[in-house]
């Protein structure tokens, strides 16, 4: 049975999916954004080919441009009208990732048949961060890397977003520094955590703005490895 709070956060991203896919494909940024954001996955990520698994993958935006590096990737993402849109970028291209239904929290996946696991904007919606990223060291081979993309987004608190969320979840949401993220990714179960701050995606948000309802800020990248 669906965890009623996922229920509500799947619900949520599948109705926001035509806008959210559409504004991340704006031709005036779509060629710079994906300069930018490959120059910091292929710093942080081992030598392709790579499998890699690509958590929250949402409609691909991540998952696309790990596989243009030579990575074997699989985005996963619970949001049915996310995927649907993933799989239409997919249908066009020659190489493509996998996309798949499965909970970032509890990836159903074999015991260390991944080399990294990555997301963008996701540890902030994860219900259970701390369980999630104990799975992904389970899926981990030796020495595989955690790497994640994200901010402090409702440092105010995250309001009415979900709806009421039930006390303890969604640890991540109201994070007030980064560090809470790092600090989860130790307590997982990972090593040698570092926060590096996204100046490169700074720098492009300032001058080509960002979504409706946002605010400029400093990005993170969190990585931590598997001993």
């Amino acid at each position: 049975m669906t965890d009623p709070l996922q229920a509500t956060i799947n619900d949520y991203w599948t109705e926001r999916a035509p806008s959210y896919d559409d504004y991340q494909q704006r031709p005036e940024r779509r060629d710079l954004d994906a300069k930018v954001w490959s120059a910091i996955w292929s710093a942080a990520l081992p030598e392709a080919p790579a499998d890699v698994l690509d958590v929250g993958t949402g409609s691909g935006h991540v998952a696309f441009l790990l596989a243009d590096l030579g990575h074997r990737v699989t985005g996963s993402d619970l949001s049915d009208g996310m995927l649907e849109r993933a799989r239409e970028h997919a249908a066009t291209r020659r190489t493509a990732p996998r996309f798949v239904v499965a909970d970032a929290v509890a990836p159903d996946f074999p015991d260390a048949s991944f080399d990294a696991v990555t997301g963008r904007y996701v540890m902030w919606t994860l219900r259970d961060p701390e369980a999630a990223v104990r799975s992904w060291v389970r899926l981990l081979r030796p020495g595989g890397v955690v790497a994640m993309a994200d901010s402090t987004w409702f440092t105010d608190g995250l309001g009415s977003l979900y709806g009421e969320r039930p006390a303890a979840t969604l640890p991540l949401a109201d994070a007030r520094c980064i560090d809470e993220t790092a600090d989860v990714l130790r307590h997982g179960g990972l090593v040698d955590v570092l926060v590096e701050p996204l100046e490169s995606v700074l720098e492009l948000d300032r001058s080509h703005g960002v979504a409706p309802g946002h605010d400029v800020q400093l990005q993170y990248l969190v990585t931590g490895r598997r001993p």
